[in-house]
């Protein structure tokens, strides 16, 4: 298949651009469930005049459906989109991303989005469908999932749907750790909640804070709800996990001005679990929380993380240098970096 992509390329280059071109329109019509003719425009950067005859012929061809409100893909549409995908990220270039990953890091599976998602809602909205279709490939029968906070993975759960195969109602969804005490909807108990609610699973609740002093964390850690609890957050299966930039985690954390001076000098890049990570993939500091454990994480079957941006490529290659990651789904934005890093470093090896 690649080869014939590479041939028509280079016989056919205008044919390769139409078709990522109309692609892009369906594909963005998916994302929106509904989107007027102006907005798509905007969105695409294209006048409305060109994107009124394409929307015609998508029309005519039976791919979308336009009624007063706007335009929505039709079921033909949506499983030409399935068909063409991966096809499409050849066309991309985002299969040659993927496997140049992949092979560096040696994960099981590495999914790229097209886009931005620190730019374009869209495409945080296709990296957390992309995230929900990761989590669903994965999941059996009687798991328990521990999922972390954040908008990015409250995206994967807003994303997910039932699959028809497989029925899910021994299943339970946990939260990894407790509540940063921000926006209720990025709390991990509500996404676990969300999660278990959306396919027809169980979910239990760790109503802590994240961050604990010494003596809350001990007085916590003998309660035997709690411990329960923990217990069956430890023994997960599956941990579904965002990154976050370290400075912008220590923020949110409220940490002392001491803490985050000490990160500093630390060379913290990356956080994810409670734990901040550097260049190298190497812990330099850990919260005192509820929840998983270093040893939990790396002994987890299955680790998917997901994120975007592409300030955040440094710290999501600060989370893969630590080693325990099985599946990566960013957005093309990070990708890129992570790539270009990757061959520097290659080139500094072989001087």
């Amino acid at each position: 298949m690649r080869t014939i992509l590479e041939m028509q390329k280079q016989l056919l280059p205008d044919l390769m651009e139409i078709l990522k071109k109309r692609y892009t329109i369906l594909h963005q019509i998916l994302l929106s469930d509904v989107i007027g003719r102006r907005t798509l425009a905007v969105s695409l950067n294209m006048t409305e005049r060109v994107l009124r005859a394409e929307t015609d012929l998508l029309k005519a061809q039976g791919l979308i459906e336009i009624e007063n409100i706007g335009m929505r893909i039709s079921d033909s549409g949506r499983k030409l989109l399935e068909a063409l995908e991966p096809i499409v990220k050849d066309i991309f270039g985002l299969s040659n991303l993927e496997e140049r990953i992949q092979k560096a890091f040696g994960l099981r599976k590495v999914v790229i989005v097209p886009g931005d998602s620190e730019a374009s809602p869209l495409a945080k909205k296709e990296l957390g469908r992309a995230g929900a279709k990761a989590l669903l490939g994965v999941i059996s029968s009687k798991d328990v999932v521990a999922v972390t906070g954040g908008s990015t993975i409250a995206e994967v759960a807003e994303q997910l749907s039932p699959p028809g195969n497989l029925s899910l109602k021994q299943c339970w969804f946990v939260p990894a750790r407790g509540g940063l005490g921000e926006s209720l909807e990025i709390q991990a108990n509500t996404i676990a909640s969300g999660m278990a609610k959306r396919l027809g699973a169980g979910y239990r609740l760790l109503h802590v804070p994240d961050l604990l002093g010494k003596e809350a964390y001990e007085s916590l850690v003998g309660d035997p709800n709690i411990h329960d609890i923990v217990e069956m957050i430890r023994e997960a299966r599956i941990i579904i996990h965002g990154i976050g930039d370290a400075m912008e985690m220590a923020r949110r954390r409220k940490l002392e001005d001491s803490v985050v001076q000490d990160l500093q000098k630390e060379g913290a890049l990356a956080e994810s679990f409670g734990y901040y990570f550097d260049e190298n993939g190497v812990v330099v500091h850990k919260m005192l929380t509820l929840g998983l454990h270093l040893d939990d994480i790396k002994s987890t079957e299955t680790v998917i993380g997901i994120a975007g941006g592409k300030s955040k490529a440094k710290a999501i290659l600060a989370v893969l240098k630590f080693g325990h990651e099985d599946i990566l789904v960013i957005d093309e934005a990070a990708a890129e970096e992570i790539v270009e890093e990757i061959e520097r470093s290659e080139s500094r090896r072989a001087e």
